[in-house]
C-alpha cells in the first residue's frame, strides 16, 4: 500500500477532474485506501478604509449553491465506494486544503496545475503553486 489517505482538491475544472482520475486510479491499486475529495469555496468580502463589507445573504447562499453543485459534479465522477468521503470547505483554498490534508492526515495531495482561478490566479499565485510551496506531504500535480 503506497498511500493510506489521499486528498483530492477539486474545482470542476478539467485538470481537477483529470487529477480526480487519477486519484481513482491510485485507490484502484490500492482498495483500502481512503480518498477525501475537496471542494474550497470563498465569499467574498471587501474592506473599503476601514469598513469591512460582506456579501448579502443572497449572494453568500449562490456561492454555497455553486460550490455544493461543483462537489455534485464530483460526486457523478466518482463510484460508490465506501472509502471515499466528500467535503464543502469556506475559506481560501490554498489554506482550507493544506489545513484538511493535516487534520485528516492524509498522505497525498493530487491537485491539477491550474483551476478556475483566472486573473486572481495571476496576481496572487496559483493554488497549486501554494500547496507545493507550503504541504509537509507529496503533492502530485496533474497537467
Amino acid at each position: 500500500m503506497l498511500f493510506e489517505k489521499i486528498l483530492v482538491a477539486f474545482d470542476g475544472s478539467n485538470l481537477a477532474k483529470k487529477a480526480l482520475k487519477k486519484a481513482l486510479e491510485l485507490v484502484e491499486e490500492s482498495p483500502s485506501t481512503t480518498l477525501e475529495i475537496i471542494h474550497a469555496y470563498q465569499i467574498p468580502t471587501f474592506i473599503l478604509g476601514e469598513a469591512y463589507i460582506t456579501a448579502s445573504v443572497d449572494i453568500n447562499q449562490s456561492y454555497i449553491d455553486y460550490a455544493q453543485g461543483v462537489l455534485d459534479e464530483a460526486k457523478s465522477l466518482v463510484p460508490q465506494h465506501s472509502n471515499i468521503h466528500f467535503v464543502l470547505k469556506q475559506g481560501e483554498s490554498s489554506k482550507v486544503i493544506l489545513e484538511y490534508a493535516n487534520q485528516t492526515k492524509c498522505d497525498l495531495i493530487v491537485m491539477g496545475s491550474r483551476g478556475l482561478g483566472g486573473i486572481r490566479e495571476f496576481i496572487l499565485g496559483s493554488v497549486s503553486h501554494n500547496i507545493v510551496q507550503h504541504a509537509k506531504i507529496p503533492v502530485l500535480i496533474i497537467k
